[in-house]
């Protein structure tokens, strides 16, 4: 089975290792958001597409749920005791990468090009895309001003409540994403935040275009248990923007984009206009990762 999915960072990186865990690792693909990108000491930093090549490589620090596991931060010391920008946490080990990616991207390369090396250097089987090679960035308004991404989220701690979320610059899909989808038996979207993981690969409009042009099924998988995110702001944007945090809540994030949506147990999922799933959805390591991922796979049979 051919699958295709849309993720962000760290509970799409968890889910990914689940589903290469369950079918063979070449016959996925994954498409990642690259709204959350940014430049930090002149560096080339794309979050969400590093969280999916670590957690694919055996790399990512589970305990701190994101980053590289065995970190050091000699370097981002130093940049503090110099007065440089260090709000947001580089590693040493992660350095390399960026490195890496920002050379490459200076020699006129593109940001799928470099993740396809970078993937093949860690040994990862699986094809990992970023959503589109175009500057395609997310932006926060807040009752304080409007942000970009990672100014809200790491600088100010997502403590600003959300009053939209938009996306800047015009982008078109990066090779293979389309097709991707058109070859996909299955279209899967990773129980990530829907406004700031998801939302930015469908703001990329021939993607959305795909979506709903399938003719295979395409579930998500609620990033909410209990009503509750496992981790960072999902539930308090649902709860703002969508007006609840219930399984109908998620679902019509995705209107006319999903067939199924997966729920944990803890939710109660009352009507729903597409065919709800019910199963663990709690991620606390990798065989329960792999069980979830079977679950949606067992959904689009």
């Amino acid at each position: 089975m051919r699958v295709a999915l849309l993720s962000g960072g760290v509970g799409g990186a968890r889910f990914a290792r689940g589903l290469v865990a369950a079918i063979e690792p070449a016959d996925v693909t994954v498409i990642g958001n690259v709204g959350d990108d940014l430049e930090v000491l002149g560096l080339a930093v794309s979050p969400d597409v590093d969280s999916l090549l670590y957690a694919l490589a055996g790399l990512n620090d589970e305990e701190r749920g994101w980053g590289r596991a065995g970190e050091t931060w000699n370097a981002l010391e130093t940049v503090s005791t110099l007065g440089g920008e260090d709000w947001f946490s580089l590693g040493d080990r992660d350095l390399g990468l960026h490195l890496v990616r920002t050379q490459a991207l200076r020699t006129g390369r593109s940001l799928s090009a470099v993740t396809a090396q970078l993937a093949r250097a860690l040994g990862i089987e699986t094809r990992i895309l970023p959503a589109t090679d175009d500057e395609l960035r997310t932006w926060i308004d807040t009752p304080a001003g409007s942000f970009s991404f990672q100014e809200w989220f790491v600088a100010r701690g997502h403590r600003d409540e959300v009053e939209a979320v938009r996306f800047v610059g015009t982008a078109e899909p990066a090779p293979g994403v389309v097709e991707a989808l058109r070859e996909a038996d299955l279209i899967v979207i990773a129980p990530s935040n829907p406004y700031v993981s998801i939302w930015p690969i469908l703001a990329v409009p021939k993607i959305q275009g795909a979506l709903r042009q399938r003719e295979v099924p395409c579930v998500a998988v609620s990033p909410l248990i209990g009503g509750r995110a496992v981790k960072g702001p999902a539930d308090r944007m649902l709860a703002r923007l969508a007006g609840g945090t219930t399984p109908a809540h998620v679902a019509s994030c995705y209107e006319g984009l999903i067939d199924a949506l997966v729920v944990d147990t803890a939710d109660p999922t009352g009507p729903l206009a597409v065919r709800a799933v019910v199963t663990s959805t709690l991620m606390t390591d990798l065989p329960a990762s792999r069980r979830l991922a079977e679950a949606v796979l067992a959904a689009a049979a």
